[in-house]
Parts: C-alpha cells; structure tokens; sequence
C-alpha cells in the first residue's frame, strides 16, 4: 500500500480553524487527521503544501516511524508547532488508515484497551458575562447535560501579576461555579501561562478552598524553573504541556517534579505514537496524562483511542457540545459524552470517523484572529480556547 495524495479542507468558526487532511492510498483506504493551528493556519498549509510531495506521497502508511522522522529530523531544522502538527495530521490519517486495512480500531493496535470508557471534561461552555452569577447558570447547564468535570478560565487579560481587585473578582467565579456544580464535580482552573510564580502561588492559595483538580500552565511555557517553584509550594495538583512540541520538552519538568498531569496535544505532537511515547515516559515517573484537545470530531477520536489503551490516562477535554456543535457534523461518527460524563471506546475500524464535506461549503474559514491578552477578549469569544 502507498499514499498517493494528501487533501487539506480548513472549516471556520468564529474564534478558530480546523484543519483537516484526508490521505488517500492506492488500494482506496483514505485516512483522516485534524488539527487547531492557533493564527496559523497559512503556516500549516505551506508546510504541508512543501512536506507532503518530498515525504509522504509513495510512503507506505504502515511506516509510522519512518514517515515521522522523515517529516522532523530529515529536515534539519529543530521541529516547530507547524511542523510537528504537519507531521501529526498525517500521521493520525495513517493510523487510520492501518485501522481501516485491519478491520480495528486504533487502539488495538497500540496495545488494546485498559479501560471501558474516557471521562471528559466540558470546555467552552463559558461563553458569558464574568459575572458569578452568569458563571452560576453556565455551570449548571454543564452538569446536566452530564459532564463531572469542567475548566474554566476565571482572569481577564493581563500577564505576570492580578490586582486585588480582578483577584477578587476571579476567586468569586470559581466560587460560584463550586456552589453551581457541588462537591462531586472536578474543576480544573486554567491559568493558560499569564503569571509570575509568585503571583500563581498566591492565587492558588486562594482557590484551594474550591479544591481545584488541578491548575493548568500557571506561568509562561518556557519557564520550566518557575513551574517547578510553584509546584513545590502549592497545595494543588499542577497540568502543563499544551504547548510543549517534543518529546525532549518534557524531560526537564520530569526531572524536577513540575507536573503531575501533562497535556500534550497529540495534532500538534507529532501524532498518536509520539504522545503514546510520552505517556509511557510519564507513567515511570507516576505522573497523569490529560491531553489537550481543542479540535472537533477528528482529534477527539484520536484522543479516546489514546485515552484506551494508556494506563496513567486522567481525562479528556471536549469543546464541541458548547461550543461551535456543528463542527461535530464534519466528521460523523464520534461517540457522544453520555449522562455520566464519559465517552464510550471507538469500536469501528481506524478512528471511526468519517468527513462530511458539504459541512465546510457551510461554514468555510474564517479570518479569526484570538488573542487572550488583549481587553475583552473573554466578550468577544469567552472560549477560553486553548
């Protein structure tokens, strides 16, 4: 079997781009893969436009490793979040299509299942007022639509510190959402890299009272020193690797117990293996993997496939049933989160999704530009999104 093509389709909504590719081979199997590129979406596109006909096109997709490193390390240049997002949106379309070929689910061929079914977490379904009250009412929406777990994004715009007054303001819509969703529910407090140490040590003590299941990228991604000082001084867990592209850049945070759960988002990672990789690495050292997913139908399955069969999975972060729900219709087949808050495990072959393509003749790409440090970009959008 050979690839033969490499097709992009970009679907628009208002505050993001979702990339997907379809690679078709000889024998008539097409694979999918799908990524969110944050304001880059022209970069993703060049890269592939170059990446594909010099590394793809005549590959067998049963070389999984080899189409990787062709894509990475055969091109010299230290691999970037474009190109390890190129390289991940092939490579899921290829696991695919090995699926596909086999007649089984993905996560079957990565070891098989450990688990009957993923739990996830609501995102995206702050679309409101910061108001406790508006965060109230949008939390008990959240749970009953079933979802025991949901994060949020409390602070407004800004970086390194919080005046006392949007302090105040973010503990009281953590507080509220508590009260909203009672004792048994999880909230994840996403921090999204705005602050100092300091300032995220403080905070974090102000928010233990609401028992956070975790705080997510409390200082900037490239401060591996100053995560590993709040780590080691706050009562919460700490999640952080969203924007961490390598397998190499998590060594350092290993090493100094920075983190006890990381979230390596498999589109931009390289793919399904490299995150698998990362998880196996993760579980010697007793740490939790979470993957970020900001994507649609496409991504969310490769994640569940990964969710499957890793041992030291936590939970799955969904956007789609609050945010933009017709990106779910450009890839049917997923299955929905039931009324316990869990997805149950892909059992058709591949992924077990399929591209709907008259979905991007409704909704093409937008020209979005999302920017969470500028003033009121939690009016104009709310997601929270990455």
């Amino acid at each position: 079997m050979k690839i033969t093509k490499v097709d992009t389709h970009v679907l628009g909504t208002e505050w993001r781009n979702l990339t997907f590719v379809q690679v078709h081979t000889d024998e008539g199997i097409t694979g999918l893969g799908e990524v969110r590129m944050v304001n880059h979406t022209d970069a993703l596109l060049g890269c592939l436009e170059e990446a594909v006909p010099r590394h793809v096109i005549g590959r067998d997709p049963f070389e999984i490793e080899r189409l990787v490193q062709a894509m990475t390390l055969h091109d010299y240049a230290r691999p970037s979040e474009v190109t390890m997002s190129a390289a991940a949106v092939v490579e899921t379309a290829c696991w695919d299509i090995m699926g596909k070929a086999l007649g089984q689910p993905v996560h079957r061929l990565l070891g098989g299942a450990v688990r009957d079914r993923v739990k996830a977490y609501a995102n995206g379904w702050y679309t409101v007022e910061r108001t406790p009250e508006e965060f109230h009412q949008a939390a008990l929406k959240v749970v009953a639509r079933g979802y025991r777990a949901l994060k949020l994004d409390p602070f407004g715009p800004g970086s390194l510190e919080l005046d006392r007054a949007e302090t105040q303001r973010s503990v009281a819509l953590v507080a509220a959402v508590r009260e909203a969703v009672g004792a048994d529910t999880e909230i994840m407090i996403e921090m999204h890299g705005r602050f100092s140490p300091q300032t995220a040590i403080r905070i974090s003590e102000l928010l233990e009272p609401y028992e956070p299941a975790w705080i997510e990228e409390p200082v900037p991604p490239a401060n591996s020193k100053g995560l590993a000082r709040v780590a080691s001084r706050v009562n919460v867990p700490v999640a952080a690797g969203e924007r961490i592209h390598e397998r190499e850049g998590f060594r350092e945070l290993f090493e100094t117990d920075a983190v006890d759960i990381v979230q390596p988002d498999i589109s931009h990672f390289g793919g399904i293996l490299e995150t698998r990789k990362l998880a196996a690495t993760a579980e010697t050292y007793g740490v939790l993997i979470a993957p970020h997913n900001v994507g649609g139908p496409v991504s969310t399955a490769a994640a569940l496939h990964l969710a499957a069969c890793t041992p030291n999975f936590k939970v799955q972060e969904h956007f789609n049933d609050f945010a933009d729900p017709y990106v779910l219709e450009a890839a049917p087949g997923l299955p929905p989160v039931d009324a316990d808050g869990f997805f149950a495990i892909p059992t058709a072959p591949g992924l077990g999704v399929e591209l709907d393509l008259e979905v991007f003749t409704r909704h093409p790409r937008q020209r979005v530009h999302f920017d969470l440090f500028a003033e009121g970009w939690e009016k104009r959008d709310g997601t929270g999104a990455a």
